[in-house]
């Protein structure tokens, strides 16, 4: 623990008093007691993209703030657990204690054995891990005829559609279902937007639809061939744009009704050239 766990421990203690007291129906919350697993799953999601946003920004004080929330969100699912008999936080706290041991026997196994010396050879002493769990539970069932897919089904059916695309496109390709070359991946991106544009053409939305997924993966798949992060690379798009645009509205007094394209476009340039300055100290246009 940290410096001092103690503190850590009482404030922790205090926590779970609040969460126990807004769920208490004798004078507790009465939003607080609506909700329910299935409730919560939105602000789970909001809550962890907020964390992940303060990180990327780099800001201790709302990460902190943003930890915060996310871990409000596990103390009210144990806390309805608890309710319903079915577990509760020591149960969630002791289960994920006992995982992280047994997935690190380099550094809690009494015997030294053959350690790994670097972040890859610990991931590869995880996974292994985990396969042994995954084939210990299901010891005794039917065999499955697709493992893997199973297993990737399981693991992004909660995850948001980059995320799982981004862990599909590893599994598979590890597991070697691979192009040969980068070239291979290019083919397929542009094969995927023609028959996004054919599908446009169409007119058949549902089509489209699909056809949009499969531009989004392939791109998924450039981004993973490149070693880029898509959704680090589209939160930073939508940084900037936001960040354009605000000027764009500030110059035209915030209203852009009745402003033509080449109106707007001019002012985005014009946006666009003062961050760079701003941020290379160079005057606009050099």
């Amino acid at each position: 623990m940290g410096p001092h766990p103690q503190a850590s421990l009482d404030a922790l203690a205090e926590l779970i008093a609040v969460v126990d007291r807004l769920r208490d129906p004798d004078g507790g919350c009465p939003w607080d007691l609506e909700q329910t697993h299935a409730s919560l799953v939105p602000y789970v999601l909001e809550e962890a993209h907020e964390v992940a946003d303060a990180i990327r920004h780099g800001d201790d004080g709302h990460l902190a703030e943003e930890l915060g929330d996310l871990l409000l969100q596990v103390l009210l699912h144990a806390r309805i657990a608890s309710e319903d008999g079915r577990f509760d936080l020591a149960a969630v706290a002791r289960g994920i204690s006992a995982k992280l041991v047994r997935r690190h026997p380099h550094v809690f196994a009494a015997a030294a054995g053959e350690r790994p010396t670097d972040a890859a050879g610990v991931r590869a002493s995880w996974e292994a891990i985990k396969a042994e769990e995954l084939a210990d539970a299901r010891a005794g069932a039917p065999p499955s005829a697709s493992p893997l897919s199973d297993r990737l089904a399981g693991k992004v059916r909660g995850q948001p559609a980059l995320a799982g695309a981004m862990t599909i496109s590893r599994k598979a390709a590890a597991a070697g279902f691979e192009w040969e070359a980068i070239e291979g991946v290019w083919e397929k991106v542009h094969e995927e937007l023609e028959e996004l544009k054919e599908a446009v053409a169409s007119g058949d939305r549902a089509h489209a639809q699909t056809e949009l997924g499969d531009v989004l993966f392939t791109l998924v798949n450039v981004g993973r061939w490149c070693g880029l992060d898509p959704e680090a690379g589209l939160a930073g798009t939508n940084r900037r744009f936001l960040e354009r645009f605000s000027r764009v509205e500030a110059a035209l007094g915030g209203n852009l009704q009745g402003r033509g394209i080449s109106d707007l476009e001019q002012h985005w340039r014009a946006a666009k050239a003062a961050i760079r300055a701003e941020q290379t100290g160079e005057p606009p246009g050099e």
